[in-house]
């Protein structure tokens, strides 16, 4: 069967790609990737003879005509989508419609902006006794959610939580969060651009977020990270995990008495 593969690319740094999606990317014939999200410098790791194909101002079907084109010309094609391919990639619309013309798509996962973020500001997003959840989200805008996963629901959770496609909306966040028993000096970090060169960050709080936004005027490619896992102060705490407890037995390790 006639295949393509999806790849991500990363948050933007272009050495974050994965070491398969580089070799696909250096054997490809067809390189497709939104050229407002991709580092072009991971583009050009492509050969000279590769045709590249910018699809930011391209719909769905122009996408899907674009490659069954390709494909059925016997040409090798890679599609390059930011982050992890399966966060908000729009990908389960192109495997279904490429499906129809029996063309199968292989995905190779990516690093998302959500953890290139957390790397950036120096977070664990899970810590020992505090938080043992993350939620990956977004806020509601012009695209709505499931009304079972409205932000205020999620958020009585009171763990850890990523929001995706959501710096105009920090109005809506703040409220929402405050409306689940969110504490106002609950430590937010935004960071922009994760892992790009200009590549901004932001820590707050949940009553102050919306006028940090504001003043480093951020409006797009923002990842906000909320919760108390963000506490800069976390590392001055005395959270720790049972992995590397002395006592903790586990397959790898036998635990030893408190006062051994």
């Amino acid at each position: 069967m006639k295949k393509i593969w999806i790849i991500g690319a990363g948050p933007g740094d272009p050495d974050l790609i994965t070491v398969k999606g580089l070799k696909l990317l250096n054997k490809a014939d067809v390189v497709m990737y939104t050229d407002s999200l991709v580092s072009e410098t991971l583009v050009a790791e492509a050969k000279e003879s590769a045709e590249i194909i910018r699809t930011a101002g391209m719909h769905l079907e122009e996408m899907v005509d674009c490659i069954v084109e390709r494909v059925n010309a016997g040409k090798t094609v890679v599609r390059l989508h930011t982050g992890d391919p399966a966060m908000y990639g729009a990908t389960m619309e192109q495997v279904a419609l490429l499906k129809q013309h029996d063309i199968s798509c292989e995905v190779v996962p990516g690093v998302s902006s959500v953890f290139a973020s957390a790397a950036a500001v120096g977070a664990e997003l899970t810590i020992p006794d505090l938080t043992q959840t993350l939620i990956l989200t977004r806020a509601e805008g012009r695209t709505p959610v499931p009304e079972r996963e409205k932000l205020q629901a999620l958020a009585s959770h009171h763990c850890t939580i990523a929001m995706f496609l959501s710096a105009t909306l920090t109005k809506k966040i703040t409220k929402e969060l405050q409306a689940a028993g969110w504490a106002d000096n609950t430590p937010i970090a935004v960071v922009q651009r994760a892992s790009w060169p200009d590549q901004k960050i932001v820590r707050t709080t949940l009553s102050e977020l919306d006028e940090a936004m504001r003043v480093n005027g951020i409006r797009k490619h923002a990842m906000i990270l909320a919760g108390w896992a963000l506490d800069p102060h976390i590392h001055e705490k005395e959270y720790r995990s049972k992995l590397y407890d002395k006592t903790f037995t586990h397959g790898f390790r036998k635990g030893v008495k408190a006062n051994d």
